[in-house]
């Protein structure tokens, strides 16, 4: 589904990122990126999401070179970004701004469903807790059906509880709603708890350490010691082994 090959990204004499390679398929319904401030994961999404062009190797998605944003490439980012002033429809609507108004509504809907908020369309940002705000920022990617989901530590400023319930409610939407997402994040037990596979990645400038396949079924007890075993072998790759233990 994607497939990124040597993949180069600089900012004039500066390599952020590069060479990466590596591809996602069907089966991987979730990719998780870690690493270190710094190493190039948002680079790499901003990248992915046709956001920013790259300077080397190539991208693809279902054959398709990947050189501008595209509407089945959605993102969501670690704030909301909504628009004060308008509605939590209106809101959801701009991901759709270029549909006819006769299916935008129907759509719309559909989004607010999917996320848990059907009665929240006529809310203000103002109105709705931090965690109904991320799923409203949710909503907007989803409402484009997208063939790809990509999120920059979308839970990130969310307190802990309902940051849990967020991972949970997206664990709940992929395969269902998207058939893959790659999700940017600093948190392991995150990354563990939502990913198929995982990309430790190391820099500058962004290289991957290491392609995981993580063998541990759903849903993931936190505690557990194959759980916990999986997160010493990503932070000695992270830190080196035992430095994290220190």
């Amino acid at each position: 589904m994607l497939e990124v090959q040597s993949l180069v990204k600089t900012y004039g004499a500066f390599r952020a990122l590069g060479p990466v390679t590596f591809s996602l398929g069907r089966e991987d319904r979730v990719l998780g990126v870690v690493g270190p401030s710094g190493c190039g994961k948002s680079t790499l999404l901003r990248v992915l999401a046709g956001l920013d062009p790259l300077t080397g190797g190539t991208v693809r998605l279902d054959g398709t070179p990947i050189t501008g944003a595209r509407p089945d490439v959605a993102v969501v980012f670690q704030e909301p970004r909504l628009l004060p002033w308008a509605t939590v429809r209106a809101n959801i609507e701009l991901g759709i701004w270029d549909q006819p108004a006769s299916d935008r509504a129907a759509a719309v809907q559909a989004a607010l469903a999917q996320v848990q908020l059907p009665a929240f369309g006529n809310a203000l940002p103002r109105q709705l807790s931090g965690g109904m705000a991320q799923r409203v920022g949710i909503a907007r990617a989803l409402v484009r059906r997208p063939r790809l989901l990509l999120m920059d530590e979308p839970f990130a400023a969310l307190d802990p509880l309902t940051r849990l319930r967020m991972q949970d409610h997206l664990l709940e939407m992929v395969g269902q709603e998207v058939p893959n997402v790659v999700i940017i994040t600093h948190d392991i037990d995150e990354a563990l708890a939502l990913s198929d596979r995982i990309l430790v990645l190391a820099g500058p400038p962004g290289e991957i350490r290491a392609d995981l396949k993580i063998d541990l079924p759903q849903p993931r007890a936190r505690t557990s010691a194959a759980f916990q075993a999986e997160k010493a072998r990503i932070l000695d790759l992270l830190f080196g082994p035992g430095a994290h233990a220190a």
